[in-house]
């Protein structure tokens, strides 16, 4: 009898402590000063302006719905010339991009990724694997939510896969993974068809389950963070 009441004492508190983090964060969020959240959708295709920019886009207008305070922004990688890491990277296209990730009001990022041959794209890979000075001496990422949307040919064309390859680089980071509401569990999966998502209607709403559940994950590790 006297467990069973411990552990009762011992929930009713838990449950009682619940109630105020999520009180205090709210009143952190009503009372975050108005600051405003960037989030960066990224896209690692190498074609400039097609399905994998605009399945990201589609993520990062859903995220910029959830709150005034929420402004986006598209990297478009397409055209870049981005190398892989090395111990002495090159004068290229990341020199540009990299403070972007450095800015202290970045809420979370949306990265996007064809599927090629059931993996990320090259340009994908060389543009995380660069994000690498975020890393050391300080882990500028970690504790900031970030979503996976990707395109494939085929409707089970390994975009799965390549959400999973995404999420293990990014926790090297520190980072948190958000998925979406069914049907988005993993993240974002998109059918491209004759170079176009427009009549993907269930894979749209992959993205915009994605995009609302980052920017609301924005929102609260921001206001826990205040």
């Amino acid at each position: 009898m006297n467990d069973k009441l411990t552990r009762r004492d011992f929930l009713t508190t838990a449950a009682v402590a619940a109630v105020a983090t999520t009180s205090t964060s709210g009143l952190a969020a009503e009372a975050g000063n108005g600051k405003p959240l960037r989030i960066l959708g990224v896209a690692c295709s190498p074609r400039k302006g097609m399905t994998t920019a605009k399945a990201v886009q589609a993520a990062l207008d859903a995220a910029k719905a959830v709150d005034p305070r929420i402004q986006t922004e598209l990297i478009d990688l397409g055209g870049l010339h981005i190398a892989p890491w090395s111990p002495k990277p090159p004068e290229d296209d990341m020199k540009d991009l990299l403070p972007k990730f450095q800015d202290p009001a970045l809420g979370g990022v949306i990265i996007g990724s064809p599927s090629y041959f059931r993996s990320l794209s090259g340009l994908a890979k060389c543009f995380l694997e660069r994000l690498a000075p975020l890393r050391e001496p300080k882990m500028v990422l970690a504790d900031k939510p970030f979503g996976v949307v990707v395109v494939g040919a085929f409707r089970n064309g390994g975009q799965e896969m390549t959400i999973e390859q995404i999420q293990a680089i990014l926790l090297c980071f520190g980072m948190i993974p958000v998925g979406g509401h069914a049907p988005a569990f993993q993240g974002a999966t998109l059918l491209s068809t004759n170079d176009s998502i427009a009549q993907d209607d269930l894979g749209l709403k992959t993205a915009a389950q994605l995009g609302k559940r980052l920017g609301e994950a924005a929102l609260k590790l921001a206001a826990i963070n205040a």
